[in-house]
């Protein structure tokens, strides 16, 4: 009876002990599988925020780069002379312009004093068409070439995004568009390779390209270039993306060009109608209309007309320009 006694005393000692053993081996497993999920959940932390940070200095990065390029074409549009005629293709030199608009300015005037117009009048017309008249044309064939380039510049966006995803390098890429693109694209985009042969920078280099031709398109691709070199991501992802945007401007522009056309024609013919109705005028009574080149007080009214006629063109020219 003792021996039965003593034996079932010893398995209840065992398996108090082994109640009391296994639960803590198995508690430490437990707490060694914590700590390791513990370790776990503060390494993707810890990447979470190395991304967030990463994330926060590229978009940093991109903000500082579209501000400066903002920036920089709004200070591009007060437009100087000889920005001017850098900007229009042109060659001339600014001291000989100004010396052929005096040239110009001059025999308007021998014109004026020959046709009899009032010694007044003569020098202000003569002086106005020497300054306005050349720096129109200068502004006109401006527009015509960054309107050329504008219609070229997909096409040239797009053949860097093909060369890119095929592995060329970007200077590469640029190199093909300077040979195979057209006219003006073509001696833009190899004014940029011609920049950086001379030491500048990719980033430099695309800069003045956005000085030749200071365009909200010209910016963005400029934008795109920059952010690429600085902060480094999907190059033609990006320009794929710029090339798209930049065939909607283009459709968005060819759409304001025709719904604006009728606008257009009515300003034309509204500023054109005081000179018709004179001429016919003249030819039918060259007396009529006299007293406004003979007079004193013919020669005021001639010229408040002239004034009114010369602001109600440019608020018309104003209500048809449309910024996009």
């Amino acid at each position: 009876m003792t021996t039965i006694l003593l034996v079932i005393l010893a398995m209840i000692t065992v398996g108090a002990a082994g109640f009391a053993l296994v639960p803590s081996a198995l508690g430490g497993g437990r707490a060694e599988k914590r700590r390791k999920a513990l370790q776990g959940d503060m390494r993707v932390n810890r990447l979470e925020a190395s991304a967030a940070r990463s994330s926060d200095e590229r978009r940093k990065s991109v903000q500082q780069a579209l501000k400066s390029q903002t920036d920089a074409l709004h200070a591009r549009k007060r437009v100087k002379l000889p920005q001017l005629l850098f900007q229009a293709g042109m060659t001339i030199k600014p001291a000989a312009f100004v010396r052929n608009s005096v040239i110009f300015g001059a025999g308007v005037l021998v014109v004026l004093i020959l046709a009899q117009v009032p010694i007044v009048l003569a020098p202000v017309f003569a002086v106005a068409a020497g300054y306005l008249l050349p720096r129109w044309w200068v502004s006109r064939k401006r527009k015509k070439y960054q309107d050329k380039f504008l219609d070229e510049l997909p096409n040239a966006v797009e053949a860097v995004v093909r060369g890119v995803k095929t592995g060329l390098p970007l200077n590469d890429s640029i190199r093909v568009v300077a040979k195979d693109a057209k006219e003006p694209v073509k001696s833009e985009f190899g004014r940029v390779l011609d920049q950086q042969a001379f030491g500048m920078s990719m980033t430099e280099a695309v800069t003045v390209l956005l000085d030749r031709v200071p365009l909200p398109e010209v910016n963005f691709f400029v934008v795109v270039i920059t952010v690429q070199q600085q902060a480094g991501g999907n190059l033609s992802e990006a320009l794929g993306n710029l090339a798209k945007v930049l065939r909607n401007r283009k459709k968005m522009k060819q759409k304001i060009k025709a719904m604006s056309s009728e606008a257009k024609a009515s300003a034309g013919i509204i500023g054109s109608l005081p000179f018709v109705v004179g001429i016919l005028v003249s030819v039918v009574s060259p007396t009529y209309l006299a007293p406004l080149f003979t007079t004193s007080l013919g020669h005021i009214w001639l010229g408040v007309g002239v004034i009114m006629l010369a602001m109600g063109v440019f608020i018309m020219n104003r209500m048809i320009q449309f910024d996009y």
